[in-house]
């Protein structure tokens, strides 16, 4: 025989739904003791989420189910009561046209199903690079007792004796392919060679920086951001403490930026992400390591998404002189893993009518680095007739959510959320459901 549920001495959330002796507390209760939950789960003790970004389409999150099941464990040693809950997962190497697009979607999916569901608290498994602020963010929203559990850093890569960065091995590589240095029959070889164990890029890219940001707030476990993510038990080729080799001295080499500091440099403009690609490679294409590469359309607006489109290509005939580095300006983002000098997240961006939009080949752009200024040696009168002339491109969709994100996004310079999630909307109970 089950005994009512007894009432707590502090009411839970979670009791407004499990605590209930009417017609509603049996239906909450009896669809979950159905799955093999025993009667005295309902007694009272906190109700845990775990929100679970899972997905194969995530490679970064591929082992997020075994991660889940001993977060679970965790939860019933403390005296909790677990419940596993998906939420959309944001794979930022397979997501076009960016994982960024989908951030605040995802965002939104991780509130709703904190608010809506018998929760007390929350565990974010979060791993890839959009994953973590999409998890915040909605997490933050709904404003209940939350930690952040990091999935950790893979290996990193290895190939021919040399040490592979995710995302920073593949941007060099295809230079040195682009350049003629490098072989593309060995460009594919390193492709097998990046990614050799479970986690997410272990370079400090985006998804290292956000994990050591969630610590930093103390969201997160300490040392949670750095934790590898393997296991220490099992086989292995040798211990930890017998090394078959001791760890050589790492050195940095500075190359000569011979972009930094341009001043009064002419540009050369690409109307989209798409003209780039077009252009860029084409040898009559009028450009040296002189000039400044200027893109537009990449940014919230008009890519859509802000796509990391900024570290872009340089010209193979620049590549073939030795030269590395140009200075390059854009609305987009670049990767965590990207280098060079780059003028990036330029707001308003040109879908949104900012300077950016009239910038045109031959213009000259002075960048001022120590006094943190970017002029276009353009009269005012000049920019008038430009602007007059000037139309906004329009969006490859015109419904769904693709329209809801145009419509609604925000700037760069405002974190590119849309406007009408700004804010705290709490964890109050939604009525029941019947």
């Amino acid at each position: 025989m089950s005994d009512p549920p007894r009432k707590p001495a502090h009411e839970l959330r979670s009791q407004q739904w499990f605590g209930r002796h009417d017609r509603d507390g049996f239906i909450y209760r009896s669809w979950l003791k159905g799955k093999g939950v025993p009667h005295d789960q309902f007694d009272g003790r906190p109700v845990i989420g775990i929100c679970n970004t899972f997905s194969e389409l995530t490679p970064c999150n591929s082992h997020f189910r075994t991660l889940a099941e001993q977060v679970k464990i965790g939860v019933y040693e403390a005296g909790g009561f677990p419940l596993e809950f998906p939420v959309m997962s944001l794979g930022e190497t397979l997501m076009r046209p960016t994982a960024m697009l989908y951030r605040n979607l995802a965002s939104m999916d991780v509130e709703e199903s904190i608010r809506a569901n018998p929760l007390d608290g929350v565990a974010l498994l979060m791993g890839c690079d959009k994953t973590t602020p999409a998890l915040m963010m909605g997490a933050s929203s709904v404003d209940l007792p939350t930690i952040g559990v990091s999935g950790g850093p893979m290996l990193s890569g290895k190939w021919r004796g040399q040490e592979l960065g995710s995302g920073t091995g593949v941007w060099q590589m295809s230079e040195q392919v682009r350049a003629g240095t490098l072989k593309l029959q060995d460009f594919f070889e390193a492709e097998s060679c990046m990614h050799r164990s479970h986690g997410h890029c272990m370079t400090m890219g985006t998804a290292s920086t956000m994990a050591s940001m969630v610590e930093s707030l103390g969201i997160g476990l300490p040392g949670n951001a750095a934790y590898q993510a393997l296991q220490g038990q099992g086989r292995h080729l040798r211990a930890a403490r017998q090394p078959r080799a001791q760890r050589r001295d790492h050195q940095a080499e500075r190359g000569h930026a011979r972009a930094a500091g341009a001043q009064g440099r002419r540009a050369v403009v690409f109307e989209s992400a798409d003209d780039l690609h077009k252009r860029i490679d084409d040898e009559s294409l009028d450009i040296d390591e002189h000039c400044i590469m200027v893109l537009k359309n990449c940014g919230p607006k008009g890519y859509p998404g802000m796509a990391e489109s900024d570290n872009m290509p340089l010209p193979p005939k620049v590549l073939r002189n030795g030269i590395t580095d140009m200075v390059r300006i854009s609305d987009a983002r670049m990767s965590g893993t990207a280098y060079g000098t780059v003028v990036l997240h330029t707001a308003p961006e040109a879908a949104a009518g900012g300077p950016l939009a009239l910038v045109q080949d031959g213009d000259i752009v002075e960048l001022d680095v120590p006094n943190r200024r970017l002029h276009l040696h353009v009269s005012d009168e000049e920019l008038a007739r430009r602007r007059e002339k000037w139309t906004a491109p329009k969006p490859p969709l015109d419904s769904g959510y693709w329209r809801l994100y145009v419509d609604n996004v925000l700037q760069a310079d405002q974190g590119a959320d849309l406007g009408f999630l700004r804010g705290k909307r709490g964890s109050f109970v939604p009525r029941d459901n019947h």
